[in-house]
């Protein structure tokens, strides 16, 4: 899951916060099938300004093609090189890496301009040549070998482009040529910019080549296998937030919408009239964020309501789409520590109706883990009962009445009627995950924790593995770590340690790259940073939770390691640097 800073507040602002969809513009879209399509086409092609050059979209993709949502650093968003769940392998700066005269060799060279419908196919006349809701800023060398082909499910691929997308032979029921298939986070895109098409232009259907996707008539508009997929990767894929963005751009530069964006029934309606139901959802409320770690969160919220029913919620972190979630509750994995997150969902129903979105919810995920046990170096696997003592990466450990023979991910210590315990360990201590089994006969139950001698939780232990993390021990300087089974009949295997450092620790600030903000919650009016070059940061901004900038402070720690917060209301607000950013509370 890919963020920065960018991305919250674009989050935290009301999602429709710039050319909505004007009062009314959707009056005359009524009826299902074909006379739903033909009053669509009419209210998309009044406004429709159609002097739009073809060099004019450039400048289009100056506000309309810019990722927002995904690293949020306003490079060029690339259907085809844009990852949804890894770093990117490259990125484009607009205008200054557009395709020109030097053309492209390879991936990342540059980009150009994407006709997802092939212009081949209208000739490469005008309007349809330059109308910006179907022709998207994509890598060329990707373009190229993307071609004229239909889109569809691949088999066996002939091309891979480094994001995933693919072309090769297709596997789309009723259909066994060529085609290419983008990423999952990019279908329902490509889907929702072909029924604009082929609503938009419908007219002139018959006029346009098919290349083995476009219909020969206004209805369907389709092939029979392209609609059946399209379809299903629209509602596979929900709208997400950068193609509500990218329509309200375009809405303004040329002066129409895609209206499959602004209401995802109008396709079951226009091209499946037994779907009729058009009542939303309610908003899921009371949205919370729960279990926080360094990496996962657990997102919990009170259910929709709906006059059939709700099929799913659509979850969106830092704007991004989340896999889907059946009930109320949502587990979020593969976060960043020591990074701020925003959180919303949005229910569906069967129909594709969507509810609007519920409140947004913000935290921190806590510091990254400092320091580990993985019982790799424990003592040659024996099933005695003995006292064993080993080093690990992190510390050196001892256990009583232990065993080493049995595993759970890997190698683990087990141990009944006696302890692990570490030696002492510097950095302080905020979160501890421990993973534990209950191996042989007894019963469930849980292992007693000590930090520095001082009872802070217990670990549960079942027949499964269960993975539990103690949070908020906010324990600075050294401590030690102790695990206690007290039970003589139950063995209890133990794996998977590991610890994230207290934020109140003075040892992080000298690790490289770590910055420590301190004290949080703030209370006299003054927060201070702790770090390697801290003095080196330029410019320092504190924003509220709705996204407005409240304190703008540069070279903020050339002379001292604090900012004065003199003026600030009790809250919750973000400073951001340009090396790091956090979340703080003003008391």
């Amino acid at each position: 899951m890919k963020q920065i800073f960018y991305s919250l507040l674009i989050a935290v602002f009301p999602v429709f916060v710039s050319a909505q969809i004007p009062p009314g513009y959707y009056n005359n879209a009524t009826g299902t099938g074909a006379t739903l399509k033909t009053n669509l086409k009419n209210i998309i092609t009044a406004g429709h300004s159609t002097n739009i050059s073809y060099g004019d979209l450039w400048t289009a993709y100056q506000t309309t093609d810019r990722d927002k949502y995904y690293e949020g650093d306003n490079s060029i968003l690339d259907i085809y090189s844009e990852s949804s769940a890894n770093p990117d392998s490259y990125n484009y700066r607009i205008t200054t890496d557009q395709c020109g005269s030097n053309g492209y060799s390879a991936e990342g060279d540059c980009y150009n301009r994407e006709h997802i419908v092939p212009q081949s196919l209208f000739s490469e006349n005008l309007p349809m040549k330059s109308d910006v809701h179907f022709i998207r800023a994509t890598d060329g060398k990707v373009n190229a070998e993307r071609g004229n082909f239909p889109f569809g499910l691949v088999g066996t691929p002939d091309y891979q482009s480094l994001n995933g997308s693919k072309r090769g032979n297709s596997i789309s029921a009723g259909y066994s040529q060529t085609v290419f298939e983008p990423i999952d986070e990019f279908k329902g895109d490509v889907a929702r910019m072909i029924f604009y098409f082929v609503t938009r232009y419908e007219n002139q259907l018959s006029s346009f080549a098919s290349g083995d996707m476009l219909g020969n008539s206004a209805y369907p508009g389709l092939q029979t296998w392209e609609l059946n997929q399209l379809l299903a990767w629209h509602n596979q894929d929900p709208v997400s937030l950068t193609e509500i963005e990218r329509n309200n751009r375009t809405y303004i530069f040329q002066g129409n919408r895609n209206p499959y964006i602004d209401n995802p029934n109008f396709a079951n309606l226009v091209w499946n009239t037994a779907v009729t139901e058009t009542q939303a959802p309610t908003s899921p409320t009371n949205l919370t964020v729960n279990n926080i770690t360094s990496n996962s969160v657990v997102l919990n919220w009170t259910a929709s309501t709906d006059n059939v029913g709700v099929s799913g919620y659509i979850v969106y972190v830092n704007g991004v789409l989340y896999p889907t979630s059946a009930t109320n509750s949502s587990t979020i994995v593969n976060l960043n520590p020591s990074t701020v997150y925003s959180f919303a969902v949005i229910a569906q129903d069967a129909a594709g109706n969507l509810s609007a979105q519920s409140n947004t919810a913000t935290i921190t995920t806590l510091v990254g883990s400092c320091g580990s046990e993985y019982f790799d170096n424990i003592p040659a696997a024996s099933s005695t009962y003995s006292t064993r003592s080993w080093t690990g990466s992190s510390a050196s450990w001892t256990a009583t009445n232990a065993r080493t023979d049995q595993m759970i991910t890997n190698k683990a210590i087990t141990f009944k009627n006696g302890n692990l315990t570490s030696s002492s360990i510097s950095g302080g201590i905020q979160g501890l995950t421990v993973t534990a089994q209950q191996k042989y006969s007894g019963n469930p139950g849980s292992l007693a924790v000590e930090i520095n001698g001082v009872n802070v939780g217990s670990i549960p232990y079942g027949k499964n593995p269960i993975t539990t993390t103690l949070n908020n021990l906010n324990v600075s300087g050294n401590f030690t770590i102790k695990l206690i089974n007290s039970v003589a009949s139950n063995a209890v295997a133990v794996d998977n340690i590991y610890w994230t450092c207290s934020t109140l620790s003075t040892s992080e600030a000298t690790r490289k790259d770590v910055f420590v903000v301190y004290p949080n919650p703030v209370r006299n009016h003054e927060i201070f940073v702790k770090g390697e070059n801290v003095n080196k940061i330029t410019k320092a901004e504190i924003y509220d939770l709705s996204g407005k900038l409240v304190m703008s402070v540069a070279n903020p720690f050339k002379d001292s390691s604090k900012i004065s917060l003199n003026g600030l209301v009790k809250g919750s607000y973000i400073l951001k640097t340009d090396t790091f950013s956090t979340k703080f509370i003003v008391e």
